[in-house]
């Protein structure tokens, strides 16, 4: 029998093993979201990750979920998660107060391919709610490597403007930022907003863009749905549109097989597909 080679110990301390992680910063984005900024009990960073990858954030006793790191690799002091209320493991994080512990492991899965088929390429970010969390760290990630990427769009839509989840980072940094065209919608008319109205893949046809880009999308599935249609009308290739999906992940390793799609495990093989991979995955899903 040959012996493996692989670091199994470094893997399972890597990875598998909970970190305390101290809650520095708590903001409110929308009546049902919150940021949370999270460190060692050091003060240093809980670990490096790239955008797009996923960390299981627990509270021992209360319960355990997968969340978007939603900070970019190239913020060296701490790592941030957006969470929306929706169950008992979010209420209870809703209800923290800074200086609480939690506990935090990952990174898991695969990344946006940033430093690889992205690098000089003009890209189109289109997210739907709370479905910027993910992106924030990519199009982060691109802000501050500026040099490496071409031309930037981000069309972001939600229901309503109290929705818009990071709607200061947005207003001041992302709207600020040579060579970034910013473009927001809420789903109907609302008091105070004179801004555009309407959902998002009505939205991304009224725009038109180019097809000299690399869509990257995310958001809810129906949402999803009807933004690769558009795309694809408008002569996106699937190879250039890249989606996440982060649903029903449990364990993160491929153990569990909750997220299982045909072939695939969301968690080790995404949770960043490209559009052509997503023909490989079950109608049903």
């Amino acid at each position: 029998m040959s012996e493996c080679n692989c670091n199994h110990d470094k893997f399972y301390e890597d990875t598998l093993i909970p970190k305390v992680g101290v809650v520095t910063d708590i903001r409110q984005e929308t009546p049902d979201v919150k940021t949370f900024r999270v460190v060692a009990p050091d003060g240093s960073k809980l670990f490096e990750h790239m955008p797009g990858q996923c960390a299981m954030v627990s509270v021992p006793g209360v319960g355990e979920a997968m969340f978007s790191i939603t900070s970019s690799p190239t913020n060296k002091e701490f790592q941030e998660f957006s969470i929306k209320k929706c169950g008992v493991l979010t209420d209870y994080l809703h209800a923290m107060e800074v200086g609480e512990e939690i506990t935090v492991r990952g990174p898991y899965g695969n990344n946006f391919p940033v430093e690889t088929e992205l690098k000089g390429k003009n890209l189109l970010f289109i997210a739907g709610g709370i479905g910027l969390a993910p992106l924030r760290s990519v199009i982060n990630y691109v802000l501050d490597n500026r040099e490496n990427y071409g031309t930037v769009d981000i069309l972001y839509g939600s229901r309503s403007a109290d929705d818009l989840v990071q709607l200061k980072e947005i207003q001041e940094v992302w709207m600020k930022a040579p060579n970034v065209n910013v473009y927001l919608t809420i789903d109907r008319e609302q008091e105070g907003w004179d801004g555009h109205v309407g959902f998002v893949p009505s939205y991304l046809k009224e725009i038109g863009f180019d097809t000299n880009k690399v869509a990257l999308i995310c958001g809810p599935p129906i949402m999803i749905k009807f933004v690769l249609q558009g795309l694809q009308e408008m002569g996106f290739d699937k190879k250039q549109i890249i989606t996440t999906l982060e649903l029903r992940m449990k364990c993160g390793v491929g153990k569990c097989g909750r997220c299982n799609i045909g072939s695939k495990y969301v968690c080790k093989d995404g949770p960043v597909f490209h559009c052509d991979e997503l023909d490989e995955i079950p109608a049903e899903y």
